[in-house]
């Protein structure tokens, strides 16, 4: 079995620790990221781990590519201390507001720029937006056969993969060949933790970025106005209430309370 070369796409998510600071711009409609800690989509660590696996099993390189802000290159550090050999940043003004479209399209034309790649892992969706799109239209794009809800993976005979795919009673296997996209569920394995020895790696670690000049990508179908999702109205909901006092005795509060409910036609 010949070493591969195996891309996985990783996007920084808002921390869950931190979903209280996430507002929507009322303009651009999109969600306002700015000074919110990022963490790496859970389900893109599974993706990254299934990566390394095949890798150590099989040889070969593991390269984690993300279209983000220049913030996010602190994301990327943390696939390579999860043992990934090379990163890759798309990051560019052009990108903002990229709809599952238009961002599928810019990952696609980094994989096509990395030159050979046997396989492409990405998380079935992501914690923020979850539409589950991308990894689908990443393989279109590609024109790469392309597989979701894996929950086992595994390399066979030259050119192949075997693909166990999770369906609400049942699995569903599928002989693969490759190249190929291929997204991940929770319970196809358990990320690895990094370590200090991972960290210190990761500083000597290739960690590329590309803006839009570097990638074969037509500006007119990226970013906010490029982009074929266009988001409806949004607003914020009244969550006030009416308050009334009940100037009663304790002892006669549950009986005055009866007595709005019934009078605003309420029955009990």
């Amino acid at each position: 079995m010949n070493p591969m070369k195996i891309a996985v796409c990783i996007k920084p998510v808002p921390s869950p620790d931190h979903y209280h600071q996430v507002g929507i711009d009322p303009e651009t409609k999109t969600l306002i990221r700015q000074g919110t800690p990022t963490v790496i989509n859970p389900l893109d660590k599974n993706a990254l781990e299934a990566a390394l696996q095949i890798r150590e099993k099989h040889g070969g390189v593991v390269a984690v590519v993300s279209m983000a802000p220049p913030f996010a290159e602190e994301n990327l550090r943390e696939a390579l201390a999860m043992g990934a050999d090379e990163a890759y940043l798309l990051s560019d003004r052009a990108f903002a507001g990229s709809d599952t479209l238009a961002t599928s399209m810019v990952l696609a034309a980094a994989v096509k720029k990395l030159g050979p790649v046997d396989l492409v892992l990405t998380g079935n969706e992501s914690a923020d937006g979850g539409t589950a799109q991308v990894s689908a239209q990443l393989g279109e794009w590609l024109g790469y056969p392309h597989l979701m809800h894996a929950c086992g993976l595994e390399v066979m005979e030259e050119g192949l993969i075997r693909v166990d795919t999770a369906r609400e009673n049942c699995r569903v296997v599928y002989r693969v060949k490759l190249p190929a996209v291929v997204s991940v569920v929770r319970t196809i394995n358990r990320p690895r933790f990094t370590s200090l020895m991972g960290v210190i790696a990761a500083g000597k670690k290739p960690l590329t970025v590309w803006s839009c000049e570097d990638l074969p990508v037509d500006r007119c179908f990226l970013g906010l106005e490029g982009s074929p999702t266009k988001a409806g109205d949004i607003y914020q909901p009244d969550l006030s209430r009416r308050c009334e006092l009940l100037d009663v005795p304790p002892e006669e509060i549950a009986g005055a309370i009866l007595q709005k409910i019934r009078a605003a036609g309420l029955q009990l």
